[in-house]
């Protein structure tokens, strides 16, 4: 019998990354509790919640059995939905675009979860996360991008902190996603080909414009629809239904293609025009965390992404006040959007990053 290296509680969502992370942990020899979270959904809409549907909790439970660890359930139903729902709502209605997932991992994962993980004792929590750690000489902890860089999860990680860090681990960082599931068939898991899970899970088989909808009936909040020198174009059906940079959905005829420029929030204007007036090269990020724990003295040239699934950009991040700072890109980008994140790197190291203001 293997040595155990440990007690560790793993995140499981019933999906093939965090059972085959599981299954890595036993071999490993650690001695692994499997939990997963009971997330809110809508009323009667409970078995379209991508995360945690009965069907979910039912395989998650199922692998739990074949590899031989205990299996618990913890009701996070309402925790969840005052800090990440309400929180991607109010996103919307203030105007900006909000991924909920940052708050998640941040508040739910990394705290509830967390927390309730370390009461049964373990020493540290493991995901089914992309991505890696590492030690440096002086003892600090880095966040390394995976060795799959498809499917790196560094972008939505960059807010933990060292203590965070220190707890985790993520036992598919160093192995691709096709490695992955010719895994899941050598453990003999039955999740071997299932799809993956898609972000904002709580909204099911729907949209956002019919999620705020019904949850936020406020949204609808018609007002104008402009170009930059505030000539009336038409009419929107409420700002919260349109993000920057959006070219579809806009309700307009035009012999060139528009796109959303900005959302006037105080006036509840749309403002739209051509692509060549999207681009912008700088940005404000706030509430910025560096992963070392050790604020930006000075000017700094990084590689920063402002999508998860966007190309990293040469920038120059520099601090403003408090946890600010200011982005200089060396090119026009068309897709930059307040709510989001702009996260910063260097080569494989994220050094941490903030919530895109303006």
């Amino acid at each position: 019998m293997k040595n155990k290296l440990g007690k560790v509680v793993i995140a499981m969502s019933g999906g093939v990354d965090s059972s085959v992370a599981a299954a890595l942990l036993v071999q490993q020899g650690y001695d692994v509790i499997g939990l997963m979270l009971r997330l809110w959904s809508e009323p009667g809409k409970e078995s379209e919640n991508r995360c945690c549907t009965i069907d979910s909790m039912f395989m998650a439970r199922h692998v739990a059995e074949i590899i031989g660890i205990p299996f618990h359930v913890i009701d996070a139903k309402e925790v969840f939905k005052k800090t990440v729902v309400e929180y991607f709502i109010n996103g919307y209605l203030n105007g900006i675009t909000p991924n909920p997932c940052l708050i998640c991992n941040q508040k739910i994962r990394w705290g509830y979860l967390l927390n309730h993980a370390l009461a049964l004792g373990p020493e540290k929590l493991a995901t089914g996360h992309y991505a890696r750690t590492h030690f440096t000489q002086s003892r600090s902890i880095q966040l390394l991008k995976a060795k799959d860089s498809s499917k790196d999860q560094s972008y939505v990680l960059h807010m933990l902190s060292q203590e965070q860090l220190s707890k985790t681990l993520f036992p598919l960082g160093k192995i691709t996603k096709k490695e992955v599931r010719i895994l899941a068939k050598d453990f003999g898991l039955p999740v071997a080909e299932r799809s993956d899970s898609q972000d904002l899970c709580f909204l099911g088989n729907g949209s956002v414009n019919d999620f705020l909808k019904r949850n936020a009936p406020n949204s609808l909040n018609p007002g104008l629809i402009t170009d930059k020198n505030r000539n009336v174009l038409g009419e929107h059906s409420g700002l919260a239904f349109y993000t920057i940079g959006q070219r579809r959905g806009i309700g307009l005829y035009s012999p060139q293609p528009l796109y959303v420029l900005e959302k006037d929030i105080s006036q509840n204007i749309l403002v739209v025009g051509p692509g060549e007036e999207l681009g912008k090269d700088e940005l404000i990020a706030s509430n910025v965390n560096w992963i070392s724990g050790s604020p930006l003295k000075e000017a700094r040239k990084v590689k920063t992404k402002i999508r998860y699934k966007s190309p990293e950009i040469d920038s120059i991040v520099t601090p403003i006040e408090n946890q600010d700072v200011h982005v200089k890109f060396k090119r026009k980008i068309r897709d930059i959007t307040p709510g989001q994140a702009a996260v910063f790197y260097d080569g494989d190291v994220c050094l941490g990053g903030g919530i895109i203001q303006s």
